[in-house]
């Protein structure tokens, strides 16, 4: 689990215990050699459900099919996933700010938002989810997707995607669990996740570290009910979580209140 503590020096980086420095640098390593193909890493790591979960999680925001103005914040959203599906799915009014630390993440992310021709409604941000370069109360909605596991002090940043939520704002987090509700499926899974998952990467992408790391890293984040309290903590309201697929991700969501 990620420190919550300011002066905490030590953190996970998959198996590995590295310095809160080093982690991003890390982090950034591993995005630069996946960027293009992310959603095929997203498809190997969860067998293509990671679909049906990102579709759920954009039905949850119940976005308005109007010319209503309506602001979304993407964290770590990169390659534009879920904003794309926000703006397919939401009116006119509905608006996205692709945010992501990952400068190659973002390219892939900006070129699909041209070939789509929606670069007049997302707005692309390199930055931090520690440091969201953002008035407060700025958003209707914050959206991070299988991302939160990467940010080097998760509270920092859950503290921050509060700060820019308007009140009423609506909160949505994705991210793959370290522990299954469908206790059954823990063997396959593991030799799915630390065997399979490597050998994939390393046939289709060149490269098996980069799946490897975040294999570990679902391992060492946070159990659901540990990130439900550092949600609370953030100052977030009627916290819950929906296990899919017998555990291997949740839905958190929460709200501004």
């Amino acid at each position: 689990m990620q420190p919550t503590d300011d002066v905490e020096t030590l953190t996970d980086f998959g198996f590995e215990t590295v310095e809160l420095g080093t982690k991003q640098r890390l982090v950034d390593q591993v995005f630069d050699t996946v960027a293009g193909r992310y959603d095929l890493m997203n498809d190997l790591m969860s067998g293509g459900l990671h679909r049906a979960w990102k579709a759920a999680m954009v039905g949850q925001l119940a976005l308005p099919r109007g010319a209503r103005r309506y602001a979304l914040l993407d964290v770590a959203g990169g390659t534009g996933d879920i904003a794309f599906r926000a703006l397919d799915t939401g009116g006119p009014g509905v608006h996205a700010t692709l945010l992501d630390i990952n400068g190659a993440m973002l390219e892939v992310g900006r070129a699909r938002a041209v070939d789509r021709g929606l670069d007049d409604r997302v707005e692309v941000v390199q930055g931090s989810a520690e440091a969201l370069p953002f008035p407060d109360a700025s958003f209707d909605a914050v959206t991070i997707a299988f991302g939160l596991r990467n940010v080097p002090r998760v509270q920092v940043g859950l503290n921050e995607m509060r700060r820019v939520l308007r009140p009423g704002g609506r909160f949505l987090c994705l991210e793959f669990s370290p522990t299954l509700t469908a206790q059954a499926l823990a063997p396959v899974y593991d030799a799915f996740s630390f065997h399979l998952i490597p050998r994939i990467g390393r046939m289709v992408a060149g490269d098996g570290e980069p799946y490897r790391y975040l294999v570990e890293s679902i391992r060492r984040f946070a159990a659901p009910e540990d990130l439900a309290d550092m949600m609370r903590a953030a100052g977030l309201g009627r916290v819950q979580w929906t296990p899919y697929t017998g555990g291997v991700a949740n839905l958190h969501a929460a709200w501004r209140l």
